[in-house]
């Protein structure tokens, strides 16, 4: 199983990036999914989440202004993001709770990161 991200980029602060992550592999189902973000100034912190089902949580510094789905046909999470700022600047990661065909449990999955830089 691996997840691909892809979608960052340098961005002038009130701009927008819209990234992606697909799951591929050996899957028999995925739960939640979610987006996390790290820089060197700060830990790893979760920034959005959605479940299966659809209901989505946000860390509050981007309630308002990042948007997360996912196109469970696909296997594949988005999350939109508007009106960036300098300190949204991060290696984005895509993370995925999956099943594959071998296990009866999910396990967490991680995608590469991608990083995002938004300049002043």
């Amino acid at each position: 199983v691996q997840l691909q991200a892809s979608g960052g980029g340098l961005v002038q602060t009130g701009g927008s990036l819209r990234l992606s992550c697909t799951a591929s592999g050996s899957i028999f189902s995925i739960s939640d999914m979610g987006w996390y973000r790290q820089s060197p100034e700060n830990e790893r912190e979760l920034v959005a989440s959605i479940a299966v089902g659809g209901t989505t949580n946000y860390v509050d510094s981007v309630k308002g202004r990042f948007s997360i789905s996912r196109d469970n046909a696909k296997k594949t999470m988005y999350l939109q993001m508007n009106s960036l700022k300098p300190e949204d600047t991060a290696v984005y990661y895509c993370n995925a709770v999956i099943q594959d065909f071998r296990n009866s449990y999910y396990q967490h999955y991680w995608g590469q990161g991608t990083l995002v830089t938004v300049s002043s």
